[in-house]
């Protein structure tokens, strides 16, 4: 029996210490810590008026409101680096077209929701922010071929401002990781499988390749504020959390017990802290 003890023993020992090492962050070299300030999900946005989402009418209006910024970067069909979410345009334009079968050019017929708000370059962001606020650039990694890490870099190497980047696919960290390892970059995770990451929920949602994408924070859904992989990352690795999507005054300082940094949408938190 003593037997048998020792060797499930040693099997959850062991069991253990591969968890912990597969979820384990970068500990060592990490670049500088984003700015403590609250993010603007998608820019200050109301798909309802005239600065809907990922538009530069809602990254100007976060600007001057002082939040900082996420948004997410995809591919066009002509290899052009633009600021949408939805790989789709049906939910946001009202058009069943894939962005990636579609020229640049193409993507300027349709506006965002009732705006007249396009599809905008990341350059064109860029250009705009100009580093008066930090970003939080989320990279849309449709399949493993994708060169969206590659090419939003080739733009990100000359702005001069604060940025980090993530994503829920691993391609894009470990690309990062290989090729960038001086820029800031974080795993993107939730309960729920979502698109980039469908086929390994289980894997990504308990951040089980950490080992190989060595994120410096991570970025998980407010609602999954006790997920055990997050909060060992946080307290034991000492490795920042980021919450999505905050919705609400309250919800905020309820999240503030469990995570670091704050990505919000439909209302103005109070810049108190």
């Amino acid at each position: 029996m003593s037997r048998v003890t020792d060797i499930i023993g040693k099997s959850v020992l062991t069991g253990g210490m591969l968890y912990m090492g597969a979820i384990m962050p970068r500990i060592f070299k990490r670049p500088a810590a984003m700015p403590k300030v609250y993010y603007a999900h998608r820019g200050l946005h109301d798909n309802e008026s005239d600065a809907p989402e990922n538009t530069m009418a809602a990254f100007a209006k976060a600007v001057d409101h002082g939040y900082g910024i996420e948004l997410d970067v995809q591919l066009t069909k002509d290899d052009q680096v633009v600021v949408c979410h939805d790989y789709n345009l049906k939910r946001i334009c009202g058009v069943d077209r894939d962005i990636d079968t579609m020229t640049y050019e193409e993507l300027q017929q349709y506006t965002v929701y009732d705006s007249e708000e396009t599809i905008p370059l990341f350059t064109e962001v860029l250009e705009l922010v100009d580093g008066q606020v930090p970003l939080i650039v989320e990279l849309k990694v449709k399949d493993i071929y994708s060169r969206i890490a590659e090419k939003a870099d080739d733009i990100l190497q000359s702005y001069a401002g604060v940025y980090c980047v993530e994503s829920f696919h691993p391609a894009a960290l470990i690309w990062y990781r290989r090729n960038r390892p001086d820029v800031c970059r974080g795993q993107l995770a939730t309960r729920n499988a979502v698109k980039e990451s469908e086929k390994m929920s289980f894997v990504l949602r308990h951040l089980l390749l950490n080992f190989l994408t060595a994120p410096d924070f991570i970025a998980y859904d407010v609602n999954d504020k006790e997920a055990v992989s997050k909060n060992i990352c946080r307290k034991i690795f000492g490795c920042p959390s980021v919450a999505w999507t905050i919705r609400s005054e309250e919800q905020l300082k309820e999240a503030e017990k469990y995570y670091d940094y704050f990505i919000f949408e439909g209302f103005l938190p109070e810049k108190d802290s």
